[in-house]
């Protein structure tokens, strides 16, 4: 909890600067709305339909099934799949058995996978049904603790008449081989009653997950999260979420009880999609809409647009990406995406210009967040009230949660207003640490004034009215002749161009000045440009050390399963050329 109140006179109105109740095992967000909305709709997919009820009662059954595996408390179960409606039931299935989920990106090859299971000591998976995902899953368990893979089919949660028309016309993913000893979804939930162990949960120590970083920086690292890193998330974005619910209304609290549907479009594994939308449609009793594929559809992400449509989806956390391929789809305007209300982005710097468009498009209201996985994720947030919100900034601290700007070299002394330095974050969000990693740990943990604060590596300032900056990566700033060039800086120009869709800047070797800019740049479909009429825009919009000295043009540029424009990779590219 915060001991001064955030230093702003723009705090939203009626938002509190601490939360409480909140201390509690996370799947009881679960149990809470099974009982007070029993048959209120929480997962669709593909015209299926599961009630809170329903959902609870085959998450009961899982965690019973793990009991009798021998499945204790502490133990690590993974799931290996995509935004599928078995995800909420498995999930909650595993806290309820006392055990300690680990989310695996159902993207990774078998050789990543295999890290993540050795490294978190899994002793169970969840896998699809798949050609490509069950044997990426057979090939990662080798010389693993894993003693148990469960496969989970897509046509459990279909409508029987799609299920069978599937079935016949061979269009349900199924893999050629099955591995004999191996269980299936449907068995389990059939033969194991709703009859959840009984485990004692110490919430702000026991693990609820452990979600592994992207490794930008080396090998991935397991982020060791408590029930109560997210219980209080949850509480903390209750209060600060505030929409108006009728055009021209007052704003208020998120309602509960089926009033939202949230549309599933950020992968569950990542804890932004995870707590903002998974989670947070189960604690507010909302519908949530599976969609394992965003891109799916000609051209890619018509499937999303139409989901909107059809489900009149009001809330959708995403990453930036995805806001750019709404507003530059080719049918955009073939949809009604009135229904939105508020959409919460964060994974990456949102650009104001990206923002500015797509509100213009919808009528819904985007507030950028900032957080990472190590934080459950969020740590801060702009304003939904579009009068006190400062695009281009990640808001404030939400409540219960402080923020520092430290010194970049040693992480311990706090920096003034309006100065860059580390962001460093304290709150009840913030993880254990990092699995069985203690160097990693005294590395990125500073105590100050009785508090712990974990550096994030993101640098950042506050300015004079309180909003919180960031300016980029430690990792990313590139020295130009001395000059400190921020990438987002001249990203966030160049997205200003009208012929510009995505943007990505990285430091190349120079021999006269250390490091130049080299810009990379994905145009808006059916446009054509030139290295001289960019660099003549930059010309007129940016100091002379920021401008790139190269302009690479791309059809793509390469982005994470979660849409953060990967200069890393970019980045390598160059060096490599060298």
């Amino acid at each position: 909890m915060t001991s001064n109140p955030w230093p702003t006179a723009k705090w939203p109105n009626g938002v509190p600067r601490d939360v409480s109740d909140y201390n509690r095992p996370l799947f009881e967000i679960l149990d809470d709305s099974a009982r007070d909305y029993p048959h209120q709709v929480y997962t669709i997919f593909s015209g299926g339909a599961k009630t809170f009820a329903q959902v609870k009662n085959t998450a009961d059954r899982i965690a019973n099934f793990l009991a009798a595996k021998g499945i204790k408390k502490g133990d690590r179960v993974a799931i290996f799949l995509p935004n599928l409606p078995h995800y909420p039931a498995i999930f909650f299935g595993i806290l309820k058995a006392g055990a300690v989920c680990v989310t695996c990106n159902p993207l990774y090859t078998a050789t990543e996978l295999n890290y993540q299971l050795q490294d978190s000591g899994a002793k169970v998976v969840f896998c699809m049904d798949h050609d490509q995902f069950y044997p990426t899953t057979v090939g990662a368990i080798k010389g693993t603790d894993v003693k148990t893979t469960v496969i989970c089919s897509v046509k459990s949660y279909l409508p029987k008449w799609k299920a069978l028309m599937g079935s016949l016309l061979g269009k349900i993913p199924r893999a050629t081989h099955h591995e004999p000893d191996h269980l299936f979804f449907d068995q389990i939930v059939e033969c194991y009653p709703p009859e959840a162990p009984d485990v004692r949960i110490i919430p702000d120590e026991d693990l609820a997950l452990i979600i592994y970083t992207g490794g930008t920086t080396g090998v991935p690292k397991g982020a060791a999260l408590t029930h109560s890193n997210f219980t209080y998330n949850l509480r903390a974005l209750e209060e600060w979420v505030r929409l108006p619910h009728t055009p021209g209304g007052k704003p208020e609290i998120i309602r509960r009880g089926g009033f939202h549907t949230f549309l599933g479009v950020l992968p569950w594994y990542h804890s932004f999609g995870m707590t903002t939308c998974m989670m947070t449609a189960c604690g507010s009793g909302s519908r949530l809409v599976c969609i394992p594929d965003p891109r799916a559809g000609v051209p890619p992400f018509t499937e999303v647009l139409k989901a909107v449509e059809k489900y009149r989806a009001t809330i959708m956390p995403a990453v930036p990406t995805i806001f750019v391929a709404f507003t530059h789809h080719p049918l955009f305007h073939k949809y009604d995406l009135t229904s939105l209300m508020g959409c919460f982005s964060g994974g990456a710097p949102l650009p104001p210009e990206v923002c500015r468009q797509f509100e213009a498009k919808t009528g819904a209201v985007i507030f950028e967040g900032y957080g990472l996985s190590e934080t459950a994720p969020v740590a801060s947030a702009n304003p939904t009230d579009k009068s006190i919100r400062k695009i281009g900034s990640i808001g404030f601290p939400i409540p219960g949660t402080d923020i520092k700007i430290l010194d970049i070299e040693t992480g311990l002394t706090e920096k003034p207003t309006g100065e860059d330095g580390e962001i460093a974050i304290s709150g009840p969000q913030v993880m254990k640490g990092y699995w069985n990693k203690p160097e990693e740990n005294r590395a990125v943990f500073r105590e100050i004034n009785g508090n712990r604060y974990f550096l994030t590596g993101d640098v950042g300032h506050i300015d004079a009215e309180g909003y919180i900056v960031i300016t980029d990566r430690k990792k990313d700033l590139i020295l130009v002749g001395g000059f400190n060039v921020y990438p987002r800086d001249v990203e966030d120009i160049l997205f200003q161009h009208p012929k510009v869709a995505m943007a990505a800047v990285v430091g190349v070797p120079d021999a006269r000045s250390g490091e130049a800019v080299k810009a990379f740049l994905q145009l808006k479909p059916g446009e054509t440009a030139t290295d001289a009429e960019i660099l003549e825009f930059c010309k007129t919009h940016m100091a002379g050390y920021k401008r790139p000295r190269f302009i690479e043009f791309r059809n793509e540029l390469p982005v994470s399963p979660i849409g953060k424009v990967l200069r890393r990779v970019l980045r390598d590219e160059e060096l490599k050329k060298k």
